[in-house]
């Protein structure tokens, strides 16, 4: 725990005080306040799970259900010419006998990969844009500005607030898609494969940063703007051409080498530390209030 000097006013020596470390109760406090609030708000969890049922288990559900099942022998060769177009390491680690088989796993593999960033950073944006400023339109602003935790402690609870929906979305849709592509493709080309160990780098390493580094964008909108209706419309500018980023990004380090998946998260990892350090200075107690603050 560091220390701060504080000049002495009354000519004695100056007095020393421990800089206060983060109180972790607080931000339990304070996330799990505003988890509440949304667990208790259908209008929003309703339409989020709608949003991770398609993208998770309809979509893929039909698509490899219709590629497995292909008859026609002009389509199969189609098929098959189309996996041509994935690099040289996609196409050798392409698993299957035959061309409706290949084209199931490239499908399962490399093409849905970029739903895992898409969901999470849609719904966590979607949260985060009215955190804060959401206080202040419900009149709780004062409340949590006067409140023992510090600006630290309400930003880390505010944060972990927006990255839990998103995360925990995209975990157990992934849990189905998962399943959805071992009992229907797994049979096809030689049993259960999915996760493969690129999936597991892309949802453990390569996701979590760019999800944070789009929350510390939208949370500093959401401190500085005057109403949720701007904060949605600022916050979605935003994370557009992030989720575009990610979305290249996140497909790439599934058809490049294993070391390409790495280096592109820890590039995410710094990129998201510093995005979340210079965040927390956006959320200050009289932005909370209301009140104009040019810091």
């Amino acid at each position: 725990m560091a220390a701060v000097t504080i000049e002495a006013t009354d000519g004695t020596r100056p007095r020393t005080k421990a800089r206060r470390g983060v109180d972790w109760r607080a931000v339990r406090t304070v996330a799990r306040t505003d988890l509440r609030q949304l667990i208790q708000a259908r209008d929003f969890w309703i339409p989020m799970m709608a949003l991770g049922a398609i993208f998770f288990f309809v979509i893929p559900t039909i698509l490899l259900l219709v590629i497995t099942r292909v008859s026609n022998v002009q389509i199969v060769q189609q098929l098959s010419t189309t996996l041509s177009v994935l690099p040289q390491q996609a196409q050798r680690a392409i698993r299957g006998d035959t061309g409706q088989a290949r084209a199931a796993y490239a499908m399962a593999v490399y093409l849905f990969a970029p739903v895992a960033v898409v969901v999470p950073l849609t719904i966590s944006t979607a949260v985060g844009a009215a955190t804060i400023v959401g206080e202040r339109e419900r009149g709780t602003g004062e409340f949590l500005a006067h409140s023992p935790a510090g600006v630290r402690e309400i930003y880390l609870g505010k944060l972990i607030a927006s990255l839990t929906p998103g995360y925990f979305t995209t975990i157990v849709g992934f849990g189905f898609y998962s399943l959805i592509v071992n009992l229907i493709v797994g049979p096809q080309v030689g049993g259960w494969f999915f996760p493969t160990p690129q999936w597991w780098v892309l949802m453990l390493w390569v996701v979590p940063p760019f999800l944070a580094l789009t929350l510390s964008l939208v949370l500093r909108l959401s401190a500085r703007v005057k109403s949720t209706a701007a904060a949605q419309q600022a916050s979605g500018l935003v994370s557009l051409p992030l989720i575009m980023v990610a979305y290249s990004q996140s497909t790439g380090a599934l058809f490049g080498a294993g070391s390409v998946s790495w280096i592109i998260g820890a590039v995410a990892w710094v990129a998201a530390v510093i995005g979340l350090r210079r965040g927390m200075r956006a959320v200050t107690r009289a932005r909370l209030l209301g009140v104009a603050d040019e810091r």
